[in-house]
């Protein structure tokens, strides 16, 4: 009991017991500056020549900068749990792949800065889990495709948004049409051909739009520039105000850019590049009297076209104007066509019909429409009736006519007067196509000797399918040209040109010689080959008949066999015939011998025996030679 009371009295003696330490941060990264001393924590790596984020990275910095390193990718591991990362950069490095999720656990970042990397494309997965991100910098890479939800997780937060100096030539216009929050958007120096319009109609709070240095040849007007006023540069402008620079682009100055011209500007140096007659002007220096638009005309059209039912067929037609005419198609019915599974629509003004039917026959209507106005064109299509099946084992073929299709043949009176009056305007006198045939047709012309200095002639033509046109260079001595390798069946349109040297300028000049429209003939239809079953077919009955005649002759051969050995097998000897021997006997008096008496009619059985009669007389003294 003694000890207690002592003890009692060293107890205030022992040390009080310290407080529990905290968590032991991690060590700040080779070549790194990390700031821990106080919030927010930061990391900052510039230039330190760093191949792959440094994996010791503290969890809880706020700050992490890593520009100008040789970093070539992001994996998933490296900026994980980084939960309370707000700021990170990752410029002119050279990342090259960015994994999808990398940055799915930066839910509280707001700065990306990926700028000066070398990335080509971006995914919808790579920027997932950003839903606070409000700046993002993507500016000096390589991209080349921006996929449709590639922002789809911070569409509500971005406020800027850097795309400039990439390789875009197309753009998620629907995506960049949700960033409702959007103030900057940098598109300049890119490869943008074009803009949808009403791309911006929903961004209200855009305040600077830079789409500089692209391919823009117009800019088509969106409710948001017709509710701001535009001003050329930032300083002075109104908070309001939306700043819109478009330099640099080869703008095409017709009446699609006058509402662009009649706003103020101060002193961009926009310039037209088209059309020639206002190319490399100053773009606010040129009069709204002055961007007009040209209404379309119709350059080329089918001619009537006739298939049977159940073909395709094809409808063409061609237009020009300022700007570039859209051509649409009207069917007999009065139904505006597109693509379907029985036709289709393309760009060029032409209109396919995959399959005819009866119905489809009448006038079809091109209408090839602009700015400034449009133009119509009627295309007549009959539809006859399909063609009668050809049976399996035809080779019927078209009747032969005289000369083949590649030789030259002069066109009858009938026919000459029938084409001229089916493809439009007589044939000039100057040139002539004498003869033609199916691929090929002779052209001639006269001497042209009012034309000093004659360097050599030039033939243009082109057929009714197509627009491109052919040339072909004559010497100066040549009056004809054969043209060779031309289609069957076709209407060709040609003009022929004298080439000279004009003596007054001293440069080459043509002069046009005359033109000509002609058609080839249509190509034989080649005979229909038997068909593989009809072959198949006439094999199995030939070997078959074959097969047959052998069997038969040799059985043949077995009964001639047979009917020349007498009945009996050809192996077996021959039994031999029995013979008859009658003698006839005399008294001994020398004489002639009787005459034997006809032998007796044999029996039925013997009848293809062989019988032998021999007359035999005895031996005896008196038939012994006689001397002398």
């Amino acid at each position: 009991m003694a000890i207690l009371p002592l003890l009692l009295c060293l107890l205030p003696l022992a040390p009080a017991s310290s407080p529990p330490q905290s968590a032991t941060p991690s060590p700040c990264p080779r070549r790194c500056r990390c700031q821990t001393q106080s919030l927010p924590l930061s990391v900052l790596c510039p230039g330190a020549g760093l191949l792959f984020v440094p994996p010791s990275l503290d969890r809880r910095a706020a700050e992490l900068r890593l520009a100008d390193n040789f970093i070539a990718s992001v994996r998933r591991r490296d900026l994980a749990n980084m939960t309370g990362l707000l700021h990170l950069s990752l410029s002119r490095n050279t990342i090259r792949h960015v994994a999808a999720g990398a940055f799915a656990d930066l839910r509280a970042l707001r700065a990306l800065h990926l700028d000066g990397n070398r990335l080509t494309s971006l995914g919808e997965g790579q920027l997932r889990g950003l839903v606070n991100l409000r700046h993002l910098i993507l500016s000096n890479n390589q991209l080349a495709a921006l996929a449709a939800g590639a922002l789809d997780d911070c569409a509500e937060t971005l406020e800027d948004l850097d795309l400039s100096y990439n390789n875009l030539e197309q753009l998620p216009w629907e995506a960049l049409g949700r960033l409702g929050n959007v103030n900057t958007l940098g598109l300049d120096h890119n490869l943008l051909a074009s803009v949808p319009a009403g791309a911006f109609s929903r961004l209200h709070k855009l305040a600077r739009l830079d789409m500089t240095s692209n391919r823009l040849t117009t800019i088509p007007p969106d409710p948001l520039f017709s509710r701001l006023p535009l001003l050329a540069r930032p300083r002075g402008s109104p908070a309001s105000a939306l700043v819109l620079a478009f330099g640099g682009n080869p703008l095409h100055c017709n009446c699609e850019l006058v509402w662009l011209r009649r706003l103020a500007r101060e002193d961009d140096l926009e310039a037209c590049a088209s059309p020639p007659a206002l190319g490399g002007r100053y773009f606010w220096a040129v009069g709204e009297e002055e961007f007009v638009c040209e209404p379309p005309v119709v350059t080329h059209r089918s001619p009537p076209l006739a298939v049977p039912a159940g073909r395709p067929a094809a409808l063409r037609c061609r237009a020009v104007g300022d700007p570039e005419p859209r051509v649409r198609w009207v069917s007999p019915q009065g139904r505006l066509l597109g693509n379907s599974s029985r036709a289709r629509a393309f760009p060029n003004g032409t209109l396919e019909l995959l399959v005819t039917e009866p119905g489809d026959g009448g006038i079809f209507t091109c209408i090839a429409a602009n700015a400034a106005g449009e133009a119509t064109a009627a295309v007549e299509l009959t539809v006859g009736p399909p063609p009668p099946p050809q049976l399996a084992n035809s080779t019927s073929c078209d009747p032969p006519r005289d000369g083949d299709p590649d030789v030259l043949t002069p066109p009858s009176a009938a026919s000459a007067s029938a084409k001229a009056a089916d493809t439009g305007p007589p044939t000039d006198r100057g040139v002539q196509v004498t003869e033609h045939g199916a691929t090929a047709a002779l052209v001639q012309w006269p001497d042209q000797r009012p034309i000093p200095g004659i360097r050599m002639y030039q033939i243009q033509y082109n057929s009714s399918a197509d627009d491109i046109l052919v040339y072909r260079m004559i010497p100066a001595e040549s009056r004809s040209f054969l043209l060779t390798d031309l289609a069957s069946g076709r209407t060709y349109d040609l003009c022929v040109l004298a080439v000279y040297e004009d003596s007054a300028t001293g440069l080459t000049a043509t002069r046009p010689v005359g033109c000509a429209r002609f058609s080839t003939e249509p190509a034989l239809r080649p005979c229909g080959a038997p068909h593989a079953p009809f072959l198949g077919g006439t094999m199995i009955i030939a070997l078959g008949g074959v097969i047959v005649a052998s069997v038969l002759v040799f059985i043949f051969v077995l009964l001639m066999r047979y009917k020349v050995h007498g009945g009996q097998p050809p192996g077996k000897a021959k039994t031999p015939a029995p013979v008859s021997s009658v003698c006839s006997q005399t008294n001994g008096a020398l004489g002639p011998t009787p005459t034997p008496a006809p032998p007796a009619p044999e029996p039925a059985a013997l009848r293809a025996h062989t019988v032998v009669q021999l007359d035999c007389e005895p031996w005896g003294p008196s038939h012994e030679p006689v001397g002398p």
